[in-house]
């Protein structure tokens, strides 16, 4: 093994030292519906050697110099390309070309959200988003409605994923310990991930509606010109995080036949 890398507080690096949560959260890919990994900041590759271990294609892309020249000197692998590259900025369809393919990593911290975000805009090529956030960020996209800590996040992850918290992660096992714990959750795309409203309009009305999250909708979303006979519907009545992800879908197609 070469010279270990150093963590790089700007890229929100801490790395994972712990072989059995690494081996773990490789183990959480169900390797169904495709035979392609994106592995996000993969670092020294303490879970690259697991992904590599399985019958899959593997591509760890990683923004830090330095750790792709360590993964480049340490795992040399028929199934493994290694990429120098920006996942925010990387056009991600250039990958695997139509192929579907998952997403995992110990992502970093400071563009963790980000990565959801992103990676919903390919949701039709990726049935599966596995890793480790935040634990209050991870516990976000999975939580239900009638939460706090319900939002944005949750809502659009959930209008096409199936969302499960498996595990939580101390700070004790990364280097060096971030001050909160991180959470490994896991993403399944639903079966029919075709919307029965408008997607942008649904981006729109969540993302306006969290804003103001203690308003009910009937002030948060004045901006969208309700007429008076759609604001007397009992839905208007409620704050956001009452709302369940159904009922945002069922609330946007209601605002565009009231915009018609």
């Amino acid at each position: 093994m070469g010279k270990e890398v150093r963590a790089k507080k700007h890229l929100g690096q801490h790395f994972l030292k712990d072989e059995a949560i690494a081996e773990k959260i490789g183990d959480t890919l169900t390797l169904e519906g495709y035979k392609n990994v994106l592995e996000i900041g993969p670092g020294m590759g303490v879970l690259t050697k697991y992904l590599i271990q399985k019958d899959i294609e593997v591509i760890a892309m990683d923004l830090d110099t330095e750790s792709i020249a360590y993964l480049e000197e340490n795992y040399p692998h028929k199934n493994l390309k290694i990429l120098e590259a920006d996942f925010l900025k990387y056009d991600l369809s250039k990958l695997f070309g139509q192929e579907q393919f998952a997403i995992t990593g110990n992502f970093p911290y400071n563009i963790s959200t980000q990565i959801v975000f992103k990676m919903l805009e390919l949701k039709e090529q990726i049935p599966e988003f596995t890793g480790m956030f935040q634990k209050e960020v991870a516990q976000r996209i999975c939580e239900k409605e009638g939460s706090k800590a319900y939002g944005i996040l949750s809502v659009l992850a959930q209008a096409f994923y199936d969302a499960e918290y498996l595990f939580t992660v101390p700070p004790s096992v990364f280097n060096p310990p971030p001050k909160v714990d991180s959470g490994v959750l896991r993403l399944r795309r639903k079966e029919n991930i075709s919307l029965p409203c408008d997607e942008k309009m649904l981006y729109k009305v969540v993302k306006t509606a969290f804003q103001q999250r203690r308003k009910t909708l009937r002030n948060s979303l004045k901006s969208f010109n309700l007429s008076d006979k759609i604001k007397e519907d009992a839905i208007f009545g409620l704050r956001p995080e009452q709302l369940s992800v159904s009922q945002f879908i069922a609330l946007t197609q209601k605002l565009q036949t009231d915009a018609i």
